[in-house]
């Protein structure tokens, strides 16, 4: 990415994040495109993602997750099926003060992962080689994010024993399916759901929230 470039893209994610209700954050905006140059490096070799084109790659990875970033309040944050960390990495970016751990199955992808959290210095990121029903930490979650399950219902059920009670998933989904949202899990309750908006995207992009009911 040469500099003209690179001062294009910082001006776009100042005026997304404007446009989400973020704070401006030079530090981080700049630590995100690093994140997006490692991506594209490591993405030729390791298949993190099909994108292969940066552009593209900068609107639906990093302004995607970026607009989840304005709603999602958990403290203790686990990405599940992170892949090449998406969207665990742009929040331990944007919020140095939580804990944003990475999950996933893949070993390439968590080699990548090991490496970018070295390199953009990420001290508030774990991550995590495992099968998420292998998968048992000592202390539970406040929240689980994921935008790469097929189905909420799988969601759910997958990831119910990382999540402590009253905590939320946050399920980030092409477009909200009122059949999965109908047909929650006794142990879920339904929160919220966002509508997102993202600069230059021209696709529907949903953030559902639901709570753990607690367990009696």
């Amino acid at each position: 990415m040469t500099e003209n470039e690179k001062h294009l893209y910082l001006t776009r994610l100042e005026a997304a994040s404007e446009g989400f209700g973020l704070p401006k954050n030079d530090q981080a905006w700049v630590k995100l495109l690093d994140y997006l140059a490692l991506l594209q490096k490591w993405n030729k070799t390791y298949n993190l993602t099909a994108i292969r084109d940066v552009d593209e790659m900068f609107i639906k990875h990093i302004l995607d997750s970026l607009s989840v970033a304005p709603h999602i309040d958990s403290e203790r944050l686990i990405d599940v099926g992170t892949g090449g960390g998406l969207p665990g990495i742009p929040l331990a970016i944007l919020f140095p003060e939580r804990q944003v751990d990475l999950l996933d199955s893949n070993s390439k992808k968590t080699r990548f992962l090991v490496q970018a959290k070295a390199e953009l210095g990420l001290e508030n990121v774990e991550v995590i080689h495992h099968r998420v029903e292998a998968y048992h930490p000592e202390t539970l979650y406040d929240g689980v994010v994921s935008r790469a399950f097929a189905s909420l219902d799988d969601m759910l059920n997958w990831t119910h024993h990382l999540l402590k009670p009253q905590g939320y998933w946050w399920a980030m989904k092409a477009q909200k399916t009122q059949d999965e949202v109908a047909q929650l899990p006794n142990f879920a309750k339904m929160s919220q759901v966002f509508e997102l908006h993202v600069p230059s995207l021209d696709a529907e992009r949903t953030l559902i929230k639901i709570e753990k009911c607690q367990e009696t």
